[in-house]
């Protein structure tokens, strides 16, 4: 399949096949159990083949499909180490690469909004795309000015397929959450349903990316490419080379895996104090490593269709709570957490037992550095996953607030990403620097006062000095 299918009635056809091959299969390891092989080996068969037929309709049918198997591929890291395997290669070939459209389509969409002459807009365009993702591909070019730029062009009937993949998709929520223990798949589909049409305008994708791109114009560490020229269902901006994270997680060495760790926690936690925009989107196809002139590295933002508004920064509610759970007040934590609405008004918990439950999972906030690995990412994911723990009662009664379910879930996206480089990372570091509420106001006064004390010595000495 070499375009984007667009009769709903194809597309349905596809996906309704996923649940019914995977009564197939286990149909089929049932009979080679029969035949003799163990059950270990029947096991990891079954689980290659459901993964190969998985992501490969979910690559072929682009759109809402793809979309949702981008997103699962940053949990890969919570699944256990013996189903991990199989899943690994089939989740991370979503992240950055899928059957791209044909060159035709392609001229005509440019033609369409660019004009007849669009050609003469540029001095090379290349007609093979260098990448290819849920909504769109993009073609290395160069600008009529000289500039290597990038140029994303739209699916055609990108819009529909979006939709009626992610309505299809809820109905196999059931099947597909063993996928991600721990996880309710539901309103992940959900939530991606509510941000396709943000997705699909490439006005809105062009007002984030150059926002960021002013901001961090001058940044030694993250370099996000200026936007060009944007029209409807075209985006052009300037082109970055660099080492795909993807292969960062695959063959990077333990200095690229930290410290495109440190900087991915950095423009995490950054991005919406300096901008006040998150990037909603953290899958590792979406950032590279470009080595910085100095013999080290820099991170380079892609992609900025998902992205959450945040005129305020990340939410204080959210850095008062983990420094009162790294204090070990249990009474103030769950006193915020029911003011903020994580606990309904009906539901009755013992603050003891929420601030039993929070503790492991705030773990990196606590060292000066932690290392993210996949095991430790397995161990939080069962323990919340397991139906006979106290973690997972506890955490069938809490809540999470509209307002609150994008960071939720481009932190734990973000979490994923770093157990899968295995990256050792400062993250109080940053969490100290760009998280409101993390740092007590008395601290933040003293160190204000301190610093201008500071200033009033240093220009003593200079006046001391030009007197003597």
């Amino acid at each position: 399949m070499s375009d984007l299918p667009r009769k709903a009635v194809t597309r349905t056809v596809k996906l309704a096949a996923l649940p019914l091959g995977f009564a197939g299969r286990a149909t089929w390891g049932l009979g080679k159990r029969i035949g003799g092989k163990s059950a270990e080996i029947v096991g990891r068969e079954l689980q290659q083949r459901t993964a190969e037929q998985l992501f490969k309709v979910l690559g072929e049918l682009k759109g809402g499909a793809m979309k949702f198997g981008q997103a699962m591929s940053v949990f890969e890291s919570a699944l256990p180490e013996e189903i991990a395997g199989p899943y690994r290669a089939a989740l991370t070939k979503l992240q950055d690469a899928a059957p791209p459209m044909p060159t035709r389509t392609v001229h005509s969409v440019l033609e369409e909004r660019l004009g007849a002459d669009w050609a003469e807009l540029f001095v090379e365009f290349e007609d093979k795309p260098s990448a290819a993702a849920s909504i769109g591909q993009v073609h290395r070019a160069v600008w009529h000015d000289g500039r290597e730029v990038a140029v994303k062009v739209q699916y055609p009937g990108a819009g529909e397929a979006l939709l009626s993949d992610l309505t299809q998709l809820s109905r196999f929520a059931r099947l597909l959450g063993p996928l991600i223990p721990g996880m309710d798949i539901k309103p992940l589909i959900a939530e991606l349903r509510d941000r396709v049409s943000e997705e699909l305008d490439y006005g809105l994708e062009a007002q984030a990316q150059a926002a960021h791109a002013e901001e961090f114009a001058d940044d030694p560490d993250v370099l996000v490419p200026a936007v060009v020229h944007q029209c409807e269902q075209v985006l052009v901006t300037e082109w970055i080379d660099g080492v795909p994270l993807s292969e960062v997680i695959t063959d990077g060495t333990p200095e690229q895996r930290d410290r495109a760790g440190q900087l991915l926690a950095r423009f995490l936690f950054s991005g919406p104090a300096r901008t006040g925009l998150l990037h909603a989107d953290p899958h590792p196809g979406n950032f590279r490593l470009l080595p910085d002139g100095e013999g080290g590295w820099r991170l380079g933002v892609l992609d900025f269709g998902t992205v959450d508004r945040l005129p305020g920064g990340l939410p204080q509610p959210i850095g008062d709570s983990l420094r009162m759970t790294l204090d070990g007040d249990a009474e103030s934590v769950y006193e915020l957490l029911c003011e903020e609405g994580f606990v309904k008004e009906s539901i009755d918990l013992a603050p003891d037992a929420v601030l039993d439950y929070l503790l492991p999972i705030i773990e990196p906030a606590e060292a000066d550095e932690f290392t993210f690995t996949r095991g430790w990412m397995r161990n939080q994911a069962a323990r919340i996953a397991d139906p006979r723990s106290p973690a997972h009662q506890l955490g069938r009664q809490l809540n999470l607030p509209p307002a609150y379910l994008l960071i939720h879930r481009v932190t734990l996206s973000t979490i994923g990403v770093l157990c899968q480089l295995g990256a050792t990372v400062r993250l109080r570091d940053e969490l100290e620097e760009w998280l409101p509420g993390f740092v007590p106001e008395e601290s933040l006064e003293a160190e204000d006062l301190e610093a201008e004390e500071l200033e009033v010595e240093e220009l003593g000495e200079e006046v001391a000095a030009a007197e003597a």
